[in-house]
C-alpha cells in the first residue's frame, strides 16, 4: 500500500515487493555479460548507498530498525562496494543492507542494467505448488516444450516457495539477469524433466539522454515503455447477463479515476465480481475510495503505526450513492497489500465474499524515494521505505500472513493448460448465475 507524497517517483506498489537473498548469488548461473567497474561507477555506488540510508534514516517506521545497527551494516556494505568488481556486486551489497529489515514493502529499486532480458515465460504460487502460468509463443521456452500449467520444481537449483519466489524474481530480473535459466519442471501425469530455457538478451542503455541530442530515441523509448504498462493496467468489464458485472482490477490507481469508473458500471447490477487476482496494491487513497463505495457509512479499517504514534485508517461511506449489490472479491497468491486489506475488510464486515487462493501477506504502508545520478544524462534508481505498519479493525495484521479466502478454491494444473478459471466460475455461481470454468477462461484473458 503506497502513500503519495510530492517526493515519491511515479511507481506502483507491487505488493510482491521483492527481496532478495544475496546467499543465492552464489547459487545463480553467470549474470548476462556482467558490467566491469568504472570509477565513476564505484562513486555512483557508494553515493546511491548514501542516498538509500538517508532515506530509511529519515522515514523507516521504527526508529529503532528492529534493533539493527544500521550505521555498522551500512558501512560494511560500503566495504564491500569498494571491494566490488562488478556493477551487479554493487546493487547487491545496496540490496542486502536495506532487505535486513526483513519487511516486504522496504527495498531497493537499482539502475536498469545495459541488458534487458525475457525469459519467455511466467510461474506463480497457486496453494504451496509453484506452476508455469504463461508461455509466450515463438520464446525458447515454447519451442523446448515448456507449458502452462507444469509445475516448476526448481530453477537453477532453487526451489519456488511462497517464502522463496520473490528470492528468485528479484535475483533473476532486477538484480542478476541469466542469460538462460535452468528449470526441473513436471508435467501431469508424467516424469520431472530438465530445460535449458535461453532468454531473449536485448543491449539498451544505462544513461537516459533526455537532453534529446540522440534525436529523441531515449525519451521515446520511455514514452512507449509507459504506455504499454497503461495497457497492461487498464480494467476489464464483462457482462454475465444482465445482472452481474465482473471487473478485474489490475492496481490501485488513484490518477486513472479507475474506483469511480467501476462502481459506475456496476450500479444497477444485481452483483459485482471484483477481481483482484494479480493486483500487487497500489495508491492508498484509491484503496479508501473502493471501500467507501461499498457502503453507506464511514467504515473504520484500521490503524497505521507510525514513528510518531498511531493514526486510524477510515473510508469515508458513499451514503445513496454506495453499491449495495452482491459482493464476491476473487483473490490469489499474487494479491497484495492494498487488494489485500480491501479483501479482509470485505471480510470482517461481512459485506461480501472472498474465495481463491490465500493472499500474497506484504501488508506496510510505503513510500517510494526516486533518485537519480547525474542530471541531463541519467542514471534512475529508487528506495521504497515502508513508513507505517497496517493493523486492521480487528486487532489482526496481514504481514507475513496474508488473508485466507472464505472459500478456498484453487485452478489444477490442468485449468491453467486448459486455460480454464474455475473461480470466476465459482464466484458467477455465488450470484445465482452458471457460467462454465472454460466460459469463465475466456472471459478473464486479456483482449
Amino acid at each position: 500500500m503506497q502513500k503519495r507524497s510530492a517526493r515519491n517517483c511515479v511507481h506502483h506498489d507491487t505488493g510482491i515487493l521483492l527481496r532478495c537473498c544475496i546467499a543465492a548469488l552464489a547459487l545463480a548461473a553467470g549474470p548476462v555479460a556482467a558490467q566491469s567497474l568504472s570509477k565513476l561507477d564505484q562513486d555512483r555506488g557508494r553515493t546511491m548507498l548514501a542516498q538509500v540510508r538517508s532515506d530509511v534514516e529519515k522515514h523507516y517506521y521504527d526508529p529503532t530498525f528492529r534493533g539493527l545497527d544500521l550505521a555498522a551494516r551500512f558501512s560494511a556494505a560500503d566495504q564491500r562496494i569498494r571491494q566490488a568488481s562488478t556493477i551487479e556486486e554493487i546493487f547487491a551489497s545496496v540490496a542486502q543492507v536495506v532487505l535486513e529489515l526483513n519487511d516486504s514493502h522496504t527495498y531497493f529499486v537499482p539502475p536498469a542494467l545495459t541488458v534487458q532480458v525475457k525469459y519467455g515465460w511466467q510461474m506463480q504460487m497457486v496453494g504451496d505448488s509453484c506452476f508455469v502460468t504463461q508461455v509466450t509463443q515463438g520464446s525458447d521456452a515454447a519451442g523446448q516444450g515448456l507449458r502452462a500449467g507444469d509445475v516448476v520444481i526448481s530453477v537453477n537449483g532453487q526451489s519456488p516457495t511462497r517464502k522463496t519466489l520473490w528470492k528468485l524474481l528479484y535475483l533473476y530480473h532486477l538484480l542478476r539477469p541469466q542469460p538462460g535459466l535452468r528449470v526441473l519442471v513436471r508435467s501431469p501425469g508424467e516424469e520431472p524433466r530438465q530445460i535449458d530455457i535461453a532468454a531473449k538478451v536485448r543491449q539498451t542503455s544505462r544513461v537516459i539522454d533526455l537532453t534529446g541530442a540522440d534525436g529523441g530515441t531515449d525519451l521515446w523509448i520511455l514514452i512507449r515503455e509507459a504506455e504499454k504498462e497503461a495497457r497492461e493496467q487498464w480494467a476489464l468489464y464483462n457482462e454475465i447477463g444482465e445482472t452481474v458485472l465482473t471487473w478485474k482490477l489490475a492496481v490501485f490507481d488513484d490518477y486513472d479515476r479507475s474506483v469511480e469508473a467501476g462502481i459506475k458500471r456496476a450500479r444497477g447490477r444485481q452483483a459485482l465480481i471484483l477481481d483482484l487476482r494479480g493486483n500487487g496494491g497500489g495508491d492508498e487513497s484509491a484503496l479508501l475510495a473502493l471501500v467507501g463505495s461499498f457502503f453507506k457509512t464511514d467504515v473504520a479499517i484500521g490503524n497505521l503505526r507510525r514513528r510518531s504514534g498511531a493514526e486510524p485508517l477510515k473510508a469515508k461511506g458513499s451514503g445513496d450513492k454506495a453499491y449495495l449489490g452482491k459482493l464476491v472479491v476473487l483473490v490469489d497468491s499474487e494479491s497484495g497489500s492494498a487488494s489485500e486489506v480491501f479483501a479482509r475488510t470485505i471480510q470482517i464486515t461481512r459485506r461480501g465474499t472472498v474465495i481463491g487462493d490465500r493472499t500474497a501477506g506484504a501488508v506496510m504502508r510505503s513510500r517510494t524515494f526516486g533518485h537519480l545520478a547525474g542530471q541531463e544524462r541519467a542514471i534512475y534508481y529508487a528506495t521504497s521505505v515502508a513508513d507505517a505498519t497496517v493493523t486492521l479493525s480487528d486487532g489482526g495484521t496481514l504481514e507475513g500472513e496474508g488473508v485466507t479466502p472464505d472459500e478456498l478454491l484453487l485452478p489444477s494444473s490442468q485449468d491453467i493448460t486448459a486455460g480454464r478459471d474455475p473461480v470466476l466460475s465459482r464466484a458467477a455461481a455465488l450470484v445465482g448465475v452458471a457460467i462454465t470454468a472454460e466460459e469463465a477462461g475466456r472471459l478473464t484473458r486479456q483482449p
